[in-house]
């Protein structure tokens, strides 16, 4: 998560926020020099700690410091200031989450008509930031049909500033988190946002397209398109799609796996370089003439538009889950005429970066009205969302379509988390990302807020790698002795409020028909059994050499959790010692956050253990094939952290896309668990109940009533889709 969504952006693949994609910017940049793993995070971090001990008495006072915390509330937050620096020592809080909600929208608007006059095109920057404060002057004293004040401008604090800022050039892994997803930006299809957040089962419903329609082979999706404009008026129609799908390609380097890491087209005949696009210049999207129709109808390429109401993907072999792909990153849709006419793409190595404070339009139920960089963007409702009259049963059936309840939103860049809870608490905000410093202030007032918890079954985890490359964790007895030395329920109730749930990977518990094949059980803590594997291997512990465990500097809910995970292996004789890497480091060749073929050459620079990514993991497109195809392939472009790869579990990774039947998958990939389970390259600590990890997306219960997040569990963006956000005053209901 993300990260999540996930969930930082390294020039070679990761996932987020408080997330890691592993793999998406292996995939962006493939042409340039490899620096982490996915997400440039563009921030001055501390230098790199060691911690070699677990200090108790330091983990004690951060216990006191939580309670008082927790006892004084707010004016203990009015007390403190600003700025906090990060702890090394574990949180102790063993609180059980308890939310009244489970992000499932309870109510749904109909016929929602917007009264603004803002332009639609893309936005201009501002100069002047509104400050949060301002928001609580936001409530109007005029009442909705309910009584309640109307809410006229809805204020958000994130936890950060997107990363590849709001340019959706780079949309095969940036930007993270992507405040413009659904909101601006919708694609082809989209996740019942109900169904997947109540219990985690990913559904896909149309969103841009009106219907689709698969071949008997399996090979080939006809995307039927809704007639619709973009916010600047430009038309909405194929060969927009076509000509985006390709750029991102170009982007890409003409990567194989451009998008999202899914090799599923034979990209062979294609010809796709600054050639075409001088004749897109030319030849125009919106309204193309006839070289640039025969050009994108030209059936030959893997996609190809017949028509401007139909884009068609001919794949290289039945793929199920094809629509699934289409949901976010390279699947959110944007005005392709509108970046030819404002300068282009650039090229892959030097994009064109006109577009990361002016976002491109889009289709969706808002536009971008304002941007202060690394501060804030101001969204009001688009007049002309093809939405607006959809009937409350629709948007219940998919609640992503939601035309919003509110005219204009903010969203803060606010990386404190004093800061944040303090604007929620004084109502300048009524929404906001709150992490484990001030977590246990949320859950000692339910009475006044609310907070987003993810179904057990989701799609979002965090967990720990092992280098299966360098000793000693190349030895499977030690990596065997390691997951069963750790004691995952303290994990969980001391650093993650009770809010982890044991599960076995690389398949994500939601993909319940190809999840844990073979019903193996999660890795149990056992230190008897540690010992007896060590033992059995004839192996001193005490004679190997000290692990090295890195984790990205700023999360501190990973460094209490490997602080524990330190303090247990060292009663089977392990010496662990923690390095706190800032994120300029946390990358090749010291964190395998890369391609498989690039971390191979420096397995021995790669630390034995790291965290698993930056901070949680939630996947970049919610298919069943999204982890085989990351964690464990030898032909990962990011999130094989282990360097893993077994002849076994190849023949499964190859069999998601090259055509097998679902037999003969469900057969590869049950060997293929079952060899990961007695490899044990993962520490699967759990799946996350709090979206944030240590933490979670707030909301004040006396304005909002309910909301959703992203349509992969946080995989594209940490934040609410606010276009969801209903109220409790009922307006606009």
């Amino acid at each position: 998560m993300r990260d999540h969504h996930s969930q930082y952006f390294v020039l070679s693949g990761g996932k987020s926020k408080e997330k890691t994609h592993a793999y998406q910017a292996a995939n962006a940049f493939i042409t340039t020099t490899t620096t982490h793993a996915l997400r440039v995070k563009i921030l001055e971090l501390p230098p790199r700690r060691k911690i070699s001990g677990i200090s108790r008495t330091a983990a004690l006072i951060v216990i006191i410091v939580i309670l008082v915390a927790a006892i004084g509330g707010v004016a203990y937050l009015a007390t403190r200031g600003s700025s906090s620096t990060t702890t090394s020592s574990s949180s102790s809080s063993s609180s059980s989450l308890s939310s009244s909600s489970s992000v499932q929208s309870t109510s749904s608007s109909s016929n929602q008509q917007s009264s603004s006059t803002s332009s639609s095109s893309s936005s201009s920057t501002s100069s002047s930031p509104p400050s949060s404060s301002t928001s609580s002057s936001s409530t109007s004293t005029s009442s909705s049909s309910s009584g309640g004040a109307i809410v006229q401008t809805l204020s958000i604090d994130d936890l950060t500033w997107p990363f590849g800022e709001l340019s959706q050039l780079l949309n095969v892994g940036q930007p993270y988190p992507n405040w413009l997803t659904d909101t601006v930006y919708q694609s082809l299809v989209d996740d019942n946002a109900s169904l997947e957040y109540s219990t985690g089962a990913i559904v896909a419903e149309p969103m841009l397209a009106s219907n689709w329609t698969v071949s008997a082979d399996g090979k080939t999706y006809t995307f039927n398109l809704r007639n619709t404009t973009f916010s600047n008026g430009d038309p909405f129609n194929s060969y927009q799609v076509w000509g985006e799908m390709y750029a991102d390609y170009y982007l890409s380097g003409n990567s194989s796996n451009w998008m999202t890491a899914y090799n599923v087209f034979n990209m062979s005949s294609v010809v796709f370089g600054p050639a075409t696009l001088t004749l897109l210049n030319q030849t125009g999207v919106a309204k193309p003439n006839a070289q640039g129709i025969a050009l994108m109808s030209n059936s030959s390429w893997p996609i190809y538009a017949p028509n401007a109401n139909q884009i068609v993907f001919h794949l290289r072999a039945p793929f199920q889950w094809f629509p699934q792909t289409q949901i976010i990153f390279t699947g959110l849709l944007y005005d392709t005429q509108y970046v030819l006419d404002h300068g282009g793409y650039g090229t892959p190595t030097s994009v064109n970066p006109s577009f990361n404070v002016k976002p491109i339009p889009g289709t969706g139920p808002y536009m971008v009205s304002g941007v202060q960089e690394n501060a804030y963007v101001q969204f009001t409702q688009n007049p002309t969302y093809w939405g607006k009259d959809l009937t409350q049963a629709q948007i219940q059936a998919n609640p992503f379509l939601d035309p919003g309840h509110v005219k204009n939103v903010i969203i803060y860049a606010k990386t404190d988390d004093v800061a944040r809870y303090a604007d929620l608490a004084s109502g300048q905000v009524q929404i906001a990302g709150i992490q484990t410093q001030d977590w246990p202030l949320i859950q000692a007032n339910p009475q006044k807020y609310d907070y987003a918890v993810l179904p057990n079954n989701s799609m979002a985890f965090v967990g720990a790698t092992m280098n299966t490359l360098r000793y000693p964790t190349n030895i499977t007895a030690v990596r065997q002795a390691i997951v069963r030395a750790i004691n995952y329920s303290a994990i969980s109730k001391q650093v993650f409020f009770n809010g982890l749930v044991p599960f076995m990977g690389p398949e994500y518990p939601s993909q319940q028909q190809y999840y844990d094949l073979g019903n193996l059980p999660p890795y149990q803590y056992n230190v008897t059994q540690a010992e007896q594997i060590l033992k059995n291997a004839s192996i001193n512990a005490a004679s190997l050499p000290a692990i090295e465990f890195r984790v990205e500097s700023g999360c501190n809910f990973c460094v209490s959790a490997a602080e524990i995970i330190q303090g247990d292996l060292s009663q089977i004789g392990l010496s662990v010692n923690i390095e706190v890497t800032p994120s300029s480091e946390y990358s090749l060749p010291y964190v395998a956050a890369g391609a498989y073929s690039g971390a191979v050459p420096v397995a021995q620079q790669v630390a034995q253990m790291t965290w698993f990514g930056s901070e949680t993991w939630a996947p970049d497109e919610p298919t069943p094939a999204d982890s085989w195809i990351l964690f464990v392939s030898n032909v990962s472009v990011a999130g094989n952290y282990a360097i893993y790869s077994n002849p076994t579990v190849q023949s499964c990774v190859n069999a998601w896309t090259n055509g097998a039947s679902n037999s003969t998958l469900i057969s590869l990939c049950t060997a293929a668990q079952k060899q990961i389970y007695n490899d044990s390259p993962y520490i699967w600590l759990g799946t996350i109940k709090l979206p944030l990890g240590g933490g979670s997306v707030v909301w004040d219960k006396s304005v909002v009533s309910n909301l959703y997040l992203d349509p992969a569990f946080t995989g594209q963006t940490e934040t609410v889709i606010f276009n969801t956000v209903t109220f409790v005053n009922g307006q606009d209901q």
